[in-house]
């Protein structure tokens, strides 16, 4: 084992919390005590994450003091896929981009949903990423935390995924069903063309577990 410790820069797990913090709150606007709810499911799991990217790497410690999975405690060892099936350097520079790029797609979602909103003026919105799907910023989110999950897994933040998933829907179907009683016929349209978080054009008479 390497005597190199990484960790302990906590100005930059503080630095990381507050950026995706204002993020979260100027783009998803939250108004209603369960969007204020789910937004703090997110940022508990940001929380949670960065205090490990950069503070205290729990998760490297537990692996390797009661599970006997030996990992340095340098930086690059966080992209823990890449560590545990000893894909190298070049391995955790791969998890590394690719976590990038779907936490890129989800921010997009969650700023273009949020510059749509902004501009509505108390109308249904439809085009855009409101033409591809129904729910963009919440599916924005879940890409936001699947990309943390592939670039820098941790025990914790892989317990909360599931939690903030569940989160998500529940949020969409409540603002599915308003949306449906506000504006009734156009959003029945608009329902029966455009899915509610994933891009394909399905038969919609059909239901999936998804569906908001």
């Amino acid at each position: 084992m390497s005597d190199v410790y990484d960790y302990g820069v906590w100005t930059m797990s503080i630095m990381s919390i507050v950026f995706f913090t204002i993020f979260a709150v100027g783009f998803f606007l939250p108004r209603k005590k369960r969007e204020w709810r789910a937004l703090g499911v997110f940022e508990a799991f940001i929380v949670a994450l960065y205090a490990e990217m950069y503070g205290f790497p729990l998760t490297i410690y537990i692996l390797s003091s009661f599970f006997g999975i030996k990992i340095p405690f340098i930086h690059l060892n966080g992209h823990l896929w890449a560590s545990i099936f000893g894909l190298g350097e070049e391995g955790a520079m791969l998890e590394l981009g690719m976590g990038c790029l779907v936490m890129v797609a989800g921010m997009s979602r969650v700023a273009l949903g949020g510059w749509k909103i902004h501009r509505a003026d108390d109308k249904l919105i439809t085009d855009g990423v409101y033409g591809i799907v129904r729910h963009p910023q919440y599916l924005g989110f879940i890409l936001i935390t699947t990309g943390m999950l592939i670039h820098w897994p941790t025990l914790l933040t892989l317990v909360m995924f599931p939690i903030l998933v569940v989160a998500y829907v529940h949020l969409a179907k409540k603002e599915s069903k308003e949306l449906a009683e506000r504006f009734t016929e156009e959003y029945k349209s608009y329902r029966n063309l455009v899915p509610a978080f994933i891009p394909i054009r399905a038969n919609r008479s059909s239901k999936t577990t998804l569906k908001g």
